[in-house]
C-alpha cells in the first residue's frame, strides 16, 4: 500500500468554521445563539444549531453540510423530493425545510440544508412491537418509492457497491502487498457469489425501487408513543438510492441465524400490513451485507484525506485490517451458501 498523509490542511471541510456555520444560516435567515454542536457523521458535516429568534416551534435546526464533490445538486434535489413526498404521505421523516423558497443552499463553496431538529432514541429492536410498527413504516416508505424511479440517483447493485469499490482499492494501491493476493482472490469468489444470486439491476430480477438505502438503527429515532406523533421518525436520507426492498430491512437484524429470522419475521409481519413483501430477496440479504463490506473498505480509502478519518479509524489500512476482511469474506461466502432465511 502506499504511504497516504494523516493530514490534509486543504481539505474543504477545514475551511467549514463554527463562524461559516452560523453565517450560512444567517444567510437563510436563521440567526444562531451562539451554540453549536457537532453530530454524529462522518460522510458530511452536521451540527444542532440553537436559534436566537427562530420562527414559532422552531428552537433549534440541524445544519446540513454536504461533502463537496460527492453527490451532484440533481442528486440531492432527488433526496429532498423524496423526503416531501413521505412526509405529504404522513410518514414520520425528517426532510429538509423550505427557507427562502428552496431546501438547498450554498455559502462559502458548501452546499447545506436546514431540516427542524428531532428528539429521540435508537429504537428497541428486541420489541417485537417496536419491530412491527417499523416494519409498517418501511412498507409505506416503499410504496410512496415505488411510485416513480430516481433519474439522477444511482443504483445499489454488484457493479456500483461491489466491483468498482474492488478496483479502485486494487488501481490505487491500497491494500498490502502481503495480502493483495488473498484478499483480491476471495473478494472475486465472493462477488461470483453475489451475482449468481441475482442482484444485477439489468437483469431485472428484483423490482428496484426508490429506497432510504441505510436504514440502520443509528437512522430511526424513537420517541415515547405515550406522546403526540410518538413511535419511529426516520432521519438521514443522505443514501437514498435504487434497489430492492429488502435493503431497508436487512440492517435491522442482529444476532444468531435464529434471532434474525424471528426479527425478519416481525419486520415482516408488520411491512405486509401495508405491502407485499417479494420473499425471493430474502436470498439478497447475505450478498447485500457482504457487498457493504466491500464497499465499506473503499469509502474509507476514498476518505483518507479528511482529516477526521485517520483520527476515528487508526486501524484501516494496515495489514491486520486486510487480513480481517479476508476472513469476513470468507465467513459471509459461507453465509451465502446456506439457504436464504426463511419468514
Amino acid at each position: 500500500m502506499t504511504e497516504r498523509d494523516n493530514t490534509s490542511p486543504t481539505h474543504p471541510y477545514e475551511t467549514l468554521t463554527p463562524d461559516v456555520v452560523m453565517d450560512a444560516l444567517a444567510s437563510v435567515g436563521l440567526y444562531g445563539d451562539g451554540r453549536l454542536l457537532a453530530l454524529s457523521s462522518y460522510e458530511n458535516r452536521v451540527y444542532l444549531v440553537h436559534l436566537e429568534d427562530g420562527p414559532p416551534g422552531l428552537d433549534a435546526v440541524v445544519a446540513k453540510f454536504y461533502r463537496p464533490g460527492r453527490w451532484s445538486t440533481a442528486q440531492i434535489g432527488e433526496e429532498h423530493a423524496f423526503a416531501a413526498e413521505l412526509m405529504a404521505a404522513e410518514i414520520p421523516a425528517v426532510g429538509p425545510l423550505l427557507l427562502q423558497g428552496k431546501t438547498l443552499h450554498e455559502f462559502a463553496g458548501f452546499s447545506f440544508s436546514v431540516s427542524p431538529r428531532r428528539g429521540g432514541r435508537p429504537p428497541e429492536l428486541d420489541d417485537d412491537e417496536v419491530l412491527e410498527w417499523i416494519g409498517r413504516f418501511l412498507a409505506r416508505i416503499h410504496t410512496v418509492g415505488a411510485a416513480r424511479p430516481f433519474v439522477e440517483r444511482p443504483a445499489l447493485d454488484l457493479q456500483s457497491f461491489g466491483i468498482e469499490p474492488r478496483d479502485w482499492l486494487l488501481a490505487h494501491d491500497m491494500v498490502p502487498l502481503d495480502v493483495q493476493t488473498p484478499w483480491t482472490s476471495t473478494c472475486a469468489r465472493a462477488l461470483a457469489m453475489i451475482a449468481d444470486s441475482g442482484l444485477n439491476t439489468q437483469d431485472k430480477t428484483f423490482s428496484a425501487i426508490r429506497l432510504h438505502g441505510d436504514c440502520h438503527p443509528g437512522n430511526i429515532l424513537w420517541t415515547p408513543t405515550d406522546r403526540p406523533g410518538g413511535g419511529p421518525h426516520f432521519v438521514d436520507l443522505d443514501d437514498a438510492r435504487t434497489g430492492p426492498a429488502v435493503q431497508d430491512l436487512w440492517m435491522l437484524l442482529s444476532g444468531d441465524r435464529a434471532q434474525r429470522a424471528g426479527q425478519l419475521s416481525v419486520l415482516v409481519e408488520g411491512y405486509e400490513q401495508f405491502r407485499e413483501f417479494d420473499r425471493r430477496e430474502l436470498a439478497l440479504i447475505e450478498p447485500l451485507r457482504t457487498l457493504r463490506l466491500i464497499h465499506y473498505s473503499a469509502w474509507l480509502a476514498r476518505r483518507w484525506d479528511d482529516p477526521a478519518f485517520p483520527i476515528t479509524f487508526p486501524w484501516f489500512g494496515t495489514s491486520d485490517y486486510w487480513q480481517g476482511q479476508v476472513q469476513m469474506l470468507e465467513e459471509q461466502m459461507e453465509q451465502m451458501a446456506e439457504p436464504a432465511l426463511m419468514v
